[in-house]
């Protein structure tokens, strides 16, 4: 039986985007949703207790991070990746295979597994679909993923088929490997770069594989918009409807909403968190750069249209000032607003669905916030 399960609850009327809700062993969660990135088993300035009042669900972690440092034996007698963080909700785990196909001047890919170099040490380490699932398992996630190889863009056909027949392979050695199939899902990841038959093949040969869940991988790698939302529309095509969906790195605003609209239930990004670092946030009305002196006697709240803790406590010309001072609080309050404008939106996204009105609401919220070529 599987531990991650799915349901639809509603299809809208007016677009064909769907609700649904994701049952896991740490609760259920409703979809479509934004998932906040939790790399080295945190997400950044902010705390499990102030996740749960930002209506977070599932929340990611990474493999590769978390297997370096500390090492996923420590985590493992912590009692899993839920009490070593204490998050009690719903958690999942990428492969791994992000953050070592990004280290290209120091792997080297095989049929086995990729060799690399570690990024703390230099000490070279080995990483095979069998050991990111072995690694899964210890850290215990509700939801783990397949290796893959997450090529760049531009590739040419004859890399993206050679990559994306690998990937299969690992897919299939990845889902005997999991030893805890009754605890933790495994998800297949549809790969194939810009290439629609190659797409539509992995898909198709991910599904003969009856994983509980697929994801969609490779996307948001320097392609332009167009391009990214062909890309998930292919590889959703041949997907099972009543299995969950997961786009994955996926968070800017039109991407979001396009996932929607092509029946994407999960998305997550390090977004949120990486921009308020730099002092950028989203708002209903755009990208806003809060470094800016026109903010400094500014005493009106970020958002007039968000609920989080920011937005009712705090004002622009506040958070002007603990940016300029370097101040941690205002990266925890930047913070904590853009992970809640994005889990926000998720939530309006599935009342428009359930009112069968998504269409009109998508166009609505994109000609509202007047943003720029990256969607912010």
């Amino acid at each position: 039986m599987n531990p991650v399960t799915f349901e639809i609850t509603h299809v809208c009327r007016q677009s064909g985007a769907r609700t649904g809700i994701l049952h896991t062993p740490h609760g259920d969660v409703e979809t479509p949703m934004f998932m906040p990135v939790g790399t080295q088993a945190t997400v950044k300035f902010v705390s499990p207790e102030e996740l749960y009042a930002l209506g977070a669900g599932v929340v990611l972690a990474n493999t590769y991070h978390l297997w370096l440092r500390p090492g996923e034996d420590v985590v493992a007698k912590a009692g899993g990746v839920h009490r070593f963080m204490n998050y009690k909700g719903p958690m999942l785990t990428d492969s791994g295979g992000f953050q070592v196909f990004s280290l290209s001047d120091t792997r080297k890919i095989a049929e086995e597994g990729v060799t690399f170099k570690n990024t703390l040490n230099g000490d070279m380490l080995f990483l095979s679909p069998e050991k990111s699932i072995q690694i899964q398992n210890k850290i215990g996630a509700d939801i783990i993923m397949s290796f893959d190889e997450c090529i760049p863009y531009p590739a040419t056909r004859e890399y993206a088929e050679k990559s994306m027949l690998r990937t299969l392979r690992w897919a299939e050695r990845g889902k005997k490997a999991n030893l805890r199939p009754e605890e933790q899902a495994i998800f297949g990841i549809v790969q194939g770069g810009e290439y629609e038959d190659l797409r539509h093949y992995s898909a198709e040969k991910l599904v003969e594989m009856n994983f509980p869940g697929y994801a969609i991988g490779g996307t948001s790698v320097g392609e332009d918009k167009p391009t990214m939302h062909k890309m998930v529309k292919w590889s959703a095509e041949n997907l099972p409807y009543d299995k969950p969906r997961y786009l994955m790195g996926v968070g800017a605003v039109n991407d979001l909403l396009e996932a929607v609209s092509l029946n994407i239930d999960m998305c997550d990004c390090v977004l949120p968190t990486r921009i308020a670092r730099h002092g950028t946030l989203m708002t209903s009305q755009g990208r806003l750069n809060i470094r800016k002196a026109m903010f400094k006697e500014d005493f009106t709240p970020l958002d007039p249209q968000c609920d989080c803790y920011c937005c009712r406590n705090y004002t622009k010309a506040y958070l002007n000032h603990l940016f300029r001072c370097e101040e941690g609080f205002g990266t925890r309050l930047m913070s904590i607003h853009n992970i809640r404008f994005l889990v926000k939106l998720m939530e309006d996204a599935r009342t428009a669905i359930k009112e069968d009105r998504f269409g009109d609401f998508k166009t609505q919220v994109l000609n509202e916030m007047k943003f720029d070529e990256r969607g912010f």
